[in-house]
């Protein structure tokens, strides 16, 4: 029964029958897939990675699809793709599968990766539609490390067929933005119209734009629950008036009408705009930065601005203002890379009907954070066992940095400080070695060693055990 609720439900997205096939086989049979021995030996090796150290870090893109709003005949193959990015410190395997906005999910694929740094996999996946449907895509990573993508959401509407149908309900909504509107009265939009068309089924509409009596703009657009149409009016004198959204088909009606009033002025005298108060805020976790600042105006205005870190710009908006006033605007945290980690400027830049200003800060350097990987056994020297003594050992640990810094650091071995502090310049991911003598009297060499950060952070590898013997004399 339940295999049989899946296939209706999966029917209705209008899939085609081997994608249905694929789909209710992938939801029904993976848990029991799961428990049999060829199943276990794909998740075995994913997991044995993970038990052995560090699981490596993993991330996903959202996945994209091929027609992401795809309006025409039907059938129609959509064609879906994702990359996922492992950091990969020797040998690994990577497996995945698709999950789908039914509930369903695909095959589990193994894909076997080695060598040193991050590694990107593009995974691909195609389904054909016949029918109309509307869902979405991601990619589940089940080893080395869990994680799930956001969802790639996508649609199929089919136009070879008759839109109408006497069932179907249609609804409205209008409003001016701003609906008052004080300022000079040349070219470029001064109100903007927003509506929303509801429906109680995914169909086509035909709509019209009435203003002030006038039919201005028409259109016919495919309304799944809602969706939202627009209009732009620039008036060239003062007025007051409406505008209505008209639904002409496949039901008939239209929405309230959005009143908006204009008041054209002068020139003169004109309006000045300014940027003041700009403040500057460095995020050390993560290495980011964001800023608040104010923009002024003498009068009603329609103000554009744009933040720029560093000469280069990294956010635009605009601010409306309806008279004399201020606003606060603010940029979002931005990552910063390279030279900027080490300190920079931010600009707030404003565009006004008569002038232009802008205002520069500095925001402070990234303050550097160092971590240590735990610490791995690389290599043996057996050519010390032909002096009475255990092998020698070779070891080696990861070093990260959050911005460059200069890191002071020691070898503990059986908990004793081997050797002097050490001092490297990491900026990202550096690779450190160390090495031991085998010890006398002994056929193997045992015991644990440890990497300690003394600067700019206190941090530790932790302690790793090793034990290595000599080979037997042949």
């Amino acid at each position: 029964m339940k295999s049989v609720g899946l296939a209706r439900r999966a029917a209705a997205f209008g899939a085609s029958s081997a994608v249905l096939a694929a789909m209710v086989t992938g939801l029904v049979s993976g848990p029991a897939q799961a428990a049999t021995p060829a199943a276990a030996g794909k998740a075995a090796p994913a997991a044995a990675a993970g038990q052995a150290g560090h699981k490596p870090k993993v991330s996903i893109t959202a996945p994209k699809a091929s027609t992401g709003d795809y309006q025409g005949t039907c059938p129609v193959k959509v064609n879906f793709s994702s990359t996922i990015k492992v950091a990969v410190k020797g040998k690994t395997e990577l497996a995945y599968r698709w999950v789908h906005g039914d509930g369903s999910k695909g095959k589990v694929k193994v894909v076997k990766l080695k060598g040193h740094g991050n590694k990107y996999v593009k995974v691909k996946e195609s389904l054909t539609f016949n029918g109309d449907v509307k869902g979405w895509e991601a990619v589940q990573v089940l080893g080395p490390r869990k994680a799930v993508s956001k969802k790639g959401y996508f649609s199929v509407s089919c136009a070879n067929g008759d839109h109408g149908d006497d069932n179907v309900r249609v609804w409205a909504r209008a409003w001016a933005d701003p609906d008052s509107y004080v300022g000079p009265c040349t070219p470029g939009d001064k109100i903007d119209f927003g509506g929303v068309i509801k429906v109680n089924r995914p169909t086509w509409v035909k709509y019209r734009w009435v203003l002030n009596g006038d039919v201005v703009d028409s259109g016919t657009i495919k309304v799944w629950d809602s969706r939202r149409v627009d209009l732009g009016y620039s008036p060239r004198h003062s007025q007051r008036g409406w505008a209505q959204l008209v639904i002409v088909g496949p039901d008939e009606g239209a929405s309230n009408r959005a009143d908006y009033k204009v008041w054209c002025k002068d020139e003169s005298p004109s309006v000045k705009v300014s940027a003041t108060n700009l403040v500057t805020g460095t995020n050390h976790d993560g290495c980011k930065v964001g800023a608040n600042a104010n923009i002024n105006s003498t009068g009603a205005a329609r103000v554009k601005y744009v933040w720029s870190v560093n000469g280069t710009p990294v956010a635009k908006d605009e601010a409306v203002f309806a008279g004399a006033g201020t606003k606060n605007v603010v940029l979002a945290d931005q990552v910063l890379a390279g030279d900027a980690k080490n300190g920079g400027k931010i600009t707030l830049s404003v565009f006004g009907p008569d002038n232009n200003d802008s205002i520069t800060q500095t925001y402070a350097a990234c303050e550097a954070k160092a971590s240590v990987s735990a610490v791995r056994v690389v290599g043996q020297r057996n050519d010390m066992c032909k002096d009475s003594r255990g092998p020698g050992v070779d070891f080696s640990a990861t070093l990260h940095t959050t911005a460059s810094a200069t890191v002071k650091y020691h070898w503990m071995v059986n908990g004793k400080q081997d050797g002097p502090q050490l001092e490297r310049k990491v900026d990202g991911d550096l690779d450190v070695t160390w090495g031991i003598g085998g010890t006398h009297g002994a056929s193997e060499t045992s015991g644990s060693i440890e990497l300690v950060i003394d600067s700019p952070n206190s941090a530790s590898s932790g302690a790793t055990a090793f034990v290595k013997t000599c080979p037997p004399v042949a």
